[in-house]
């Protein structure tokens, strides 16, 4: 169980320093109990410390540590170490390799190279957690497990997972015409006369077929992280939970049903820090992916967490310092790290892990920095994270299970995601498929909220209802959509709300066929508008009626009865609308035709709330209501120049270079 506070904490690897170093036990957790380090995370990556050889296990190498943590009051979360598996279990069982292509393992050598569905794997991997779990499962010290490490990071190809598969189908389907018909195999001669024709994914070009391959991975990952949490369920003594360390970006995860089978959602949000953090944000030096690249970016990627579960969750790992290879090395500004931990909080946080406490001698991950560095000697990052320590002690319970307000919420489906991988409707600089055009789609509209000075929110589609709760919602990029959800979306607005539509969203089906109908399909109606083309822009275009401009794709927008917001200059020749709305029943519709940059973005919002509700270009204040009823203030200044603010209800005053305020409003509205 949590303590009533919001943890800090770190991953603790003792096992990785070399002999030289000495045994810094004892000296390691003094200091951590200095900054007001409050959990450590240990053991997750080590099956062969816990078993050198088949069958023979050391169990006792880590109790110093929790003999020495429980001594000082710290929290140990105990990891199963499944997802790095030993030389000699590959060895034995080459079996178990995973395939990331039919027919050709993965070279051992790396992590995660196994296939989790394999039974010598699972066999072995049962035994290990056992033994580990009741080993440890009554030290006062262990107040948690996290099963695996960051799952799904590659679509196994192996024969059995393919069987399974086509198993899967069967059972889904009945028969082949039935899958011919939905999938549409006639194009190209792919029509199956029997389930044995069914080809391996290696070269498949069907778009139905990815997807349903993407959502059978999925599964495989759940029922793998939910087997191992049934485990440790059963061994564990009562009061201690478990979770898994979540890396959404992994290509075989789903995370609502995932966090469904665990205790509580964790998940891990890395961001690009120095101007990285800088807002306005300025351009990106990395590509999309595991790593946030804007302010908007680490809210998204905490709304994320929150939202698979709808409450409160763990940060399993975030950056101490400098992460990635050993070429990107860009420590944290000043306060940088005060103000990514209070914004988690903001978001819902009730524990923040660094990974990791030292810097690691060897192996891949050299160069990712800890909260010491190679010396070992507390510096500037130390004097920063304690500092945080004090501030989280002084706190108390008063920032833990927050529920962040929401004035708009943004849906997120993983299956679009995944359909839009596939098939990318955006297109990068080089002309080349935009495999990350779902989250760049989302990102604009999420991005754009923020620079109106709203609160934003993240709501998988599987809970769709929550989010009906907000004012706003916004479905964008959202292409795979039965039509119950699309209807429920016109139900919404019907009944008041500020329905918020983006490109692409409707298209398909939920077999990612492009629907027989006019686009946006079963919203054309209540937006009053359709198209029937669509093209990617070369350039961004500027708009009238709206400030800001339409990027990389518009929508050949046909207006019935809505009010044109927004409209462009067409290369063409003719002026095309691009931003419409529409009342509908007691609500309304916006549609939106393009991908919007940040002033057209945040214009969205201005449009329907009046003047926009930012405090200063630098500045982001979001809000979150804590367990007695309190509503607390999140207030941010992003930049390196001091900025004056006045929030609404509030005296005015200064925030620092990358400086951070927290504010307290009572129930009553009374300021403090």
């Amino acid at each position: 169980m949590l303590p009533p506070h919001v943890v800090l904490g770190t991953a603790y690897y003792p096992e990785y320093l070399p002999r030289s170093a000495g045994d810094r036990i004892a000296a390691d957790l003094d200091l951590m109990v200095a900054a007001g380090l409050t959990a450590i995370r240990v053991g997750e990556s080590v099956w062969s410390t816990w078993e050198p050889r088949d069958g023979v296990f050391d169990l006792e190498w880590i109790r110093p540590v929790l003999d020495g943590a429980a001594g000082r009051g710290i929290a140990v979360i105990l990891g199963t170490p499944t997802y790095a598996v030993p030389p000699w279990l590959q060895r034995a069982h080459p079996e178990i390799a995973a395939e990331r292509r039919s027919g050709v393992p993965v070279p051992w050598g790396i992590r995660q190279e196994i296939d989790y569905g394999q039974p010598a794997f699972r066999f072995h991997a049962e035994r290990v957690v056992r033994r580990i779990v009741e080993r440890y499962r009554d030290h006062p010290a262990v107040i948690g497990y996290q099963v695996d490490n960051e799952p799904g990071v590659l679509l196994a190809h192996n024969a059995s997972a393919f069987q399974a598969f086509v198993d899967r189908l069967r059972r889904e389907y009945g028969d082949v015409e039935t899958l011919n018909e939905a999938w549409g195999l006639t194009y190209w001669s792919h029509r199956l006369s029997e389930w044995s024709e069914l080809w391996r994914p290696d070269g498949n070009s069907t778009p139905s077929y990815d997807l349903a391959w993407r959502r059978f991975q999925a599964e495989r990952t759940t029922e793998f992280i939910g087997w191992q949490a049934e485990l440790v369920k059963a061994l564990r003594r009562p009061g201690q939970f478990v979770t898994t360390c979540v890396a959404y970006d992994r290509p075989a995860v789903a995370d609502v049903p995932l966090t469904s089978r665990l205790d509580v959602a964790a998940g891990n949000i890395y961001v690009d820090v120095q101007d990285g953090l800088a807002r306005p944000a300025r351009p990106s030096r990395l590509e999309p992916g595991w790593i946030g690249r804007s302010v908007a970016e680490l809210f998204l990627a905490a709304d994320r967490v929150y939202g698979s579960r709808g409450e409160p969750f763990l940060v399993t790992e975030t950056n101490a310092t400098a992460i990635g290879g050993s070429h990107q090395n860009r420590p944290p500004y000043d306060g940088q790290l005060r103000q990514l931990a209070w914004a988690m909080v903001a978001r819902g946080a009730r524990m923040i892990e660094y990974w990791h406490w030292h810097s690691i001698n060897h192996g891949a991950e050299t160069f990712w920095g800890g909260i010491l560095g190679h010396s070992l000697e507390p510096g500037r990052v130390y004097r920063e994270i304690a500092a945080v320590g004090a501030e989280l002690a002084e706190a108390g319970s008063s920032v833990a299970e927050l529920t962040p307000d929401v004035d708009v919420a943004v849906l997120w489906s993983n299956e679009s995601d995944w359909a839009l991988q596939f098939q990318p409707p955006l297109a990068t600089p080089g002309g080349s498929p935009d495999k990350a055009s779902y989250r760049t789609i989302v990102g604009a509209f999420y991005g754009g909220i923020l620079d109106a000075g709203l609160r934003p929110g993240v709501v998988p589609v599987e809970r769709l209802e929550a989010a009906l709760s907000a004012p706003v919602v916004v479905a964008a990029g959202m292409y795979v959509a039965p039509d119950g959800l699309l209807d429920r979306l016109v139900e919404y607005a019907r009944d008041g709300g500020h329905l918020i539509v983006g490109p692409r969203t409707g298209y398909a089906d939920e077999e990612a066929r492009p629907r027989v109908a006019p686009a946006p399909p079963r919203l054309g109606e209540a937006a009053g508008v359709t198209y029937q083309e669509f093209e990617n822009l070369d350039s961004a275009l500027p708009v009238t009626g709206l400030r800001g401009q339409a990027t990389r794709w518009a929508e050949t927008l046909i207006v019935d009865d809505a009010e044109v917001l927004a409209s462009y200059q067409h290369p063409g020749g003719e002026r095309r609308p691009i931003v419409t709305t529409k009342r509908c029943g007691a609500g309304r519709v916006t549609y939106v035709g393009t991908v919007p940059d940040t002033e057209l973005a945040a214009a969205l919002w201005t449009a329907s709330y009046g003047e926009s509700r930012l405090l200063a270009p630098s500045v982001t204040a979001l809000s979150a209501v804590n367990a007695a009823g309190e509503r607390l203030w999140f207030v941010h200044n992003w930049s390196g120049t001091a900025v004056v603010v006045e929030p609404p209800g509030f005296e005015q005053f200064e925030l620092g270079p990358w400086d951070v305020r927290v504010l307290r409003e009572s129930v009553q509205g009374e300021a403090q």
